[in-house]
């Protein structure tokens, strides 16, 4: 039986692997976010303790969205989807993504060309693992949702990387 620590690694190989075709020659990395669209948005913050978290959310979800965990590529629920509707953050409801956004980046997770709406996410500098990247958070409970890079599709060039157990999806 594998330890965590071996699961991890793995993990974090898999990782390495899936973004191998990003840009390392920049020892930072910014990403600029283009104005979207406007919608209604909930701007009511969440907050609760750990504990809290940790009673709502599945095991999964709670390492995700709590402690920054990722999930192994090509096993979350919508990395293969093609379903049209609205993607939710799995904590709070926050309207995150939109199925017309969604396109396959062969990465292994759920990838979105844009967000629903730039007040919706936060995104800030993540230097863990050795790497520059840019996190994406969801701005209504601080959950982790994943990474945005700069090689996705035109006009934007963005590719929201999106765990999907920090997502909860509206058939539309």
């Amino acid at each position: 039986m594998k330890t965590k620590q071996q699961i991890f690694l793995g993990v974090l190989l898999l990782f390495f692997v899936a973004c191998a075709g990003q840009k390392s020659d920049k020892s930072t990395q910014t990403i600029t976010i283009k104005k979207q669209k406007s919608i209604m948005i909930d701007t009511n913050k969440v907050t609760k303790t750990e504990d809290e978290w940790q009673k709502q959310l599945t095991p999964d979800q709670f390492y995700v969205l709590r402690q920054k965990g990722t999930e192994r590529p090509f096993t979350g629920k919508f990395w293969n989807s093609n379903e049209k509707g609205e993607y939710h953050c799995a904590a709070c409801g926050n309207y995150l993504f939109s199925s017309q956004t969604k396109f396959d980046a062969g990465c292994g997770w759920p990838s979105f060309s844009e967000a629903a709406a730039e007040k919706n996410i936060i995104s800030k500098a993540d230097s863990s693992h050795g790497m520059m990247r840019t996190e994406v958070m969801c701005a209504k409970c601080g959950g982790h949702l994943g990474h945005v890079f700069d090689d996705g599709p035109k006009p934007a060039g963005l590719r929201y990387c999106i765990n999907s157990e920090s997502l909860t999806f509206e058939k539309k």
